[in-house]
């Protein structure tokens, strides 16, 4: 069973299509990949068909992670098309319980540091105005969070 998960930021340029990114890798290196179905959106719709900034895609090249989605909004549909639905911090998470249809809906959506075992965060902080650091410290995070969110959900996927 294919396990259909969706990261969320507000852009869609720099958190989430990193999300993507490493979760793919993370999965095709744990032989899983066909046990997974992954995107990324964002909450904003300002840079819909953009690539991931550029500052994002060289610190995730840096570490092995080829980043190539293109930026989409959020959709209703995505609730009945995703089993998970994560948000990289506390504005995305209420944007999307605020989009979300049903409890059902609502029980889908968890928070990105859920998932984490070695950083203490409650969010993944928007590298936008920041600096390479900056962009360093969101993939150590997502890098620790995908490990755990792989380990969370890989006993769903092999039944």
């Amino acid at each position: 069973m294919k396990k259909r998960i969706l990261f969320v930021c507000m852009g869609n340029i720099c958190r989430s299509p990193a999300a993507e990114g490493i979760l793919r890798s993370k999965a095709e290196k744990a032989g899983l990949a066909e046990h997974y179905a992954i995107d990324s959106a964002g909450t904003y719709s300002g840079h819909s068909g953009d690539l991931p900034d550029p500052r994002m895609r060289e610190a995730a090249q840096r570490r092995g992670y080829r980043l190539t989605h293109r930026a989409r909004p959020v959709l209703d549909e995505d609730f009945s098309r995703f089993d998970m639905l994560i948000a990289m911090d506390e504005r995305n998470y209420d944007a999307l319980d605020r989009l979300a249809f049903t409890l059902e809906d609502k029980a889908k959506i968890y928070r990105m540091t859920d998932f984490s075992s070695r950083h203490d965060y409650d969010h993944v902080p928007d590298p936008y105005y920041e600096g390479r650091e900056g962009f360093e410290l969101v993939l150590d995070l997502l890098e620790d969070a995908c490990t755990g969110l792989l380990k969370y959900t890989a006993k769903e996927t092999k039944s």
